[in-house]
């Protein structure tokens, strides 16, 4: 009964690390709130997207991840409005009391205002739109192996907008289809007429990262035979053409949307606490508006700093590292001393783009590189970060599956599939 009440707000990375850090604590309880009984490894939806992974490899029950930490409960809902006077969030299962309230609910893809695209496009920052987008890549194919219309064939072309590392990955991932999987799959298709665009509005794919991995990028792209258009903006599109602000057009039934994200605040947090990007203003030791009892991590915070004046990369690296440093300050306050305040320490990124190419960039020491040897510490990176051991094993199984054979291993369409 002596135990302090803290609820955590979304199991992404930042909300499940939190939770597993504080786990066990005899000064806390937790509870851990999320709309999905799961947690999902977002750098590989891709993967579940271009059907290379299943759903469940890359998802994780959260009540199997606790289910021997006695102060942590989980509680599957929607939050409806944060009540910050009453020390409350109020959620479709009713009210829930907090002594300390962590927001880490991440973020949500940014239409930039344009409700025909984010009506019309094909977003992919869940499992649930990983699937769908894969159903439809698959109909896709079957509709033109049925359809009579000699037009359809020329329509095979897919259009990703976003040249960051899911724009990067998933153009390469569906290249990679274009070029071994749907010419064994489709025998009745010419592929030589379907297009893969990859659209970034700025000069450089993958921005956050150096010049010179940004521009192999590009070269391993057109080497797979992408279409890649830089410096181009999208206008608008209607489900057939794509148009952009220079009036040019793409015709394509797929877009797909990776162009930028935004903070998921819940109601309840003041506009003016947050910044351009939709993200909660925090100070060094990640609290909202100076609050001792309200924090923010992750996707969803925003801290400035000389070094950073926009604020840091939203990575998964960050998101855990924040988790991690308000963790050992809870365990501090427990014991009446100072919180310490966060330091992000780079220790750089990465990406991949296909079979044996992939690019690094490590902050200490200052070095960039690519192909096989990058490729190989990328998907080592990945296998550890995934939570169980089994996991991991049908990860390896399955990659080593793609390698050797080069076909896609759960390329099933569920026609019942709708959102």
């Amino acid at each position: 009964m002596n135990k302090k009440q803290i609820v955590i707000l979304g199991a992404g990375f930042a909300g499940l690390k939190l939770a597993r850090e504080l786990s066990g604590h005899p000064g806390y309880s937790i509870t851990l709130i999320d709309k999905n009984n799961f947690h999902q490894f977002q750098p590989l939806l891709y993967q579940v997207a271009t059907a290379n992974l299943d759903a469940s490899n890359i998802s994780f029950p959260l009540r199997n991840i606790f289910k021997k930490c006695k102060n942590v409960s989980i509680r599957i809902t929607e939050v409806t409005h944060i009540d910050l006077l009453n020390d409350k969030v109020d959620t479709t299962i009713g009210p829930i009391y907090y002594d300390f309230l962590v927001l880490a609910t991440g973020a949500v893809t940014n239409y930039f205002g344009n409700a025909e695209l984010a009506r019309m496009t094909f977003p992919m920052k869940s499992t649930w739109e990983a699937l769908i987008l894969r159903n439809t890549l698959i109909q896709h194919f079957e509709d033109a192996v049925t359809s009579k219309m000699h037009q359809l064939n020329k329509n095979l072309s897919i259009v990703i907008v976003g040249g960051g590392p899911t724009g990067v990955e998933l153009s390469g991932a569906i290249a990679e289809m274009k070029r071994d999987a749907l010419p064994l799959e489709y025998p009745e298709l010419d592929f030589s007429k379907m297009e893969v665009y990859l659209i970034e509005g700025t000069n450089n794919l993958l921005a956050a990262m150096s010049d010179s991995s940004s521009q192999i990028a590009k070269h391993y792209l057109e080497e797979m035979g992408v279409v890649v258009k830089t410096n181009t903006l999208v206008k608008d599109y209607n489900g057939i053409k794509l148009k952009m602000q220079d009036d040019t057009e793409i015709e394509s039934s797929i877009v797909i949307w990776a162009a930028g994200v935004k903070g998921n605040i819940p109601s309840g947090i003041n506009t003016l606490w947050c910044s351009a990007s939709n993200q909660i203003r925090v100070d060094e030791f990640n609290r909202v508006n100076a609050n001792d009892h309200v924090f923010a991590i992750g996707d969803i915070s925003i801290m400035l700093s000389e070094l950073y004046p926009k604020g840091f990369p939203q990575l998964a690296s960050v998101a855990m590292d924040q988790a991690k440093n308000l963790a050992i300050n809870f365990k501090r306050m427990a014991l009446n001393k100072s919180m310490l305040p966060f330091h992000y320490y780079n220790k750089g990124s990465m990406a991949t783009v296909g079979r044996n190419k992939a690019v690094v960039d490590l902050a200490y020491p200052k070095w960039s590189f690519h192909g096989f040897i990058a490729w190989i510490i990328w998907m080592t990176l990945h296998l550890f970060l995934l939570i169980s051991f089994k996991n991991r094993l049908i990860v390896f199984i399955n990659w080593i599956y793609k390698y050797f054979t080069h076909r896609q291993s759960l390329s099933l369409l569920f026609n019942k599939l709708k959102e």
